[in-house]
């Protein structure tokens, strides 16, 4: 309630805003008068009309007296406004980073935050906001937002280290080339993936990427592990290659599998959902792709020739 003061009634009644202010609190919200100790707690005792004057307070205002500080006589609070306003206050100010803010939220079912925030940040951009507003995305979006800032610094060195690693295995920059090859053409199957489901990439999406990655250097390196044994047999470089590429294609065939039947599951989750599109399509397109392009970048790097399969003798008739 915002009663209108009467500041030359109230004069004339001895009346200040003070006065008013004390009994307009004690009507509605009441007074602090003293404090009770309990244990370690202190509570307040606070001093305020009954319930059903608090009721009728703003409609009743010739029953409500007040008194002066320095007299002993009381007047209806009546006499020293002009009426009572009360206007619609939200009595909690919510701040971010010290600045008053509104916070607008939702939680739909069966929706991402990305997809949500696509499906909507055209709009809110068109919004012409009066001068000294502005508008900022929260929630999911900026937690994802954070957390990739925060996982950028780091992925030089990993990638740093997992070429060394690749190096040193292989003692030899060629079948690291060859393994860092691969890892492009797995987004024909995470971009045909997104697609088809029409889920956006988000921080999520981009864990199952690098997750991805791992695998399908996994698969080139038992590939690319069976062609040095059968060089170390006594095979020819082609035939190396494609007795390797023939021999391991059920391995990696099964474990792509494996691991595509175990995401399955996650394709119902709203929020696993495009970690699972990543690996599910990436997976299955990215196994498909090793047992082609590693043959093939290997023959290229390592210049093999083509060698014509040795023709069975001819069988000579009696």
């Amino acid at each position: 309630m915002a009663p209108q003061y009467n500041q030359e009634r109230a004069r004339w009644a001895g009346v200040s805003r003070d006065d008013l202010a004390r009994v307009m609190k004690r009507s509605s919200d009441g007074v602090v008068v003293g404090q009770y100790r309990q244990d370690d707690d202190l509570i307040p005792i606070v001093a305020r009309n009954v319930e059903s004057e608090r009721e009728r307070a703003a409609t009743s205002l010739d029953e409500l007296q007040v008194t002066p500080k320095l007299s002993t006589r009381s007047v209806p609070v009546s006499q020293v406004i002009d009426g009572v306003e009360i206007p619609w206050e939200d009595p909690i100010i919510w701040r971010w980073d010290r600045r008053r803010a509104i916070t607008v939220q939702c939680s739909p079912n069966n929706v991402t935050a990305p997809t949500l925030r696509n499906a909507v940040v055209e709009k809110f951009e068109a919004i012409e906001l009066p001068p000294g507003y502005r508008l900022d995305w929260d929630g999911e979006y900026w937690s994802a937002k954070q957390s990739q800032e925060a996982l950028t610094p780091g992925i030089v060195p990993a990638v740093v280290i997992m070429l060394f690693i690749l190096v040193a295995l292989f003692n030899g920059f060629r079948p690291m080339l060859i393994c860092i090859g691969v890892i492009p053409f797995v987004m024909i199957g995470i971009t045909s993936g997104m697609l088809l489901t029409q889920t956006p990439f988000g921080f999520i999406a981009l864990l199952g990427a690098m997750s991805l990655s791992g695998m399908m250097i996994k698969n080139v390196v038992v590939l690319l592990d069976e062609v040095n044994a059968n060089l170390d047999r006594g095979f020819t470089p082609y035939n190396a290659v494609v007795e390797a590429a023939v021999s391991r294609l059920s391995p990696v065939v099964n474990a792509a599998g494996t691991t595509v039947l175990g995401v399955l599951p996650m394709l119902q989750d709203v929020f696993w959902v495009a970690l699972a599109v990543t690996i599910f399509f990436g997976l299955i397109v990215g196994a498909l792709l090793t047992m082609v392009m590693v043959p093939t970048l290997y023959a290229l790097l390592y210049r093999i020739p083509y060698e014509r399969p040795s023709e069975p003798p001819a069988i000579e008739n009696p």
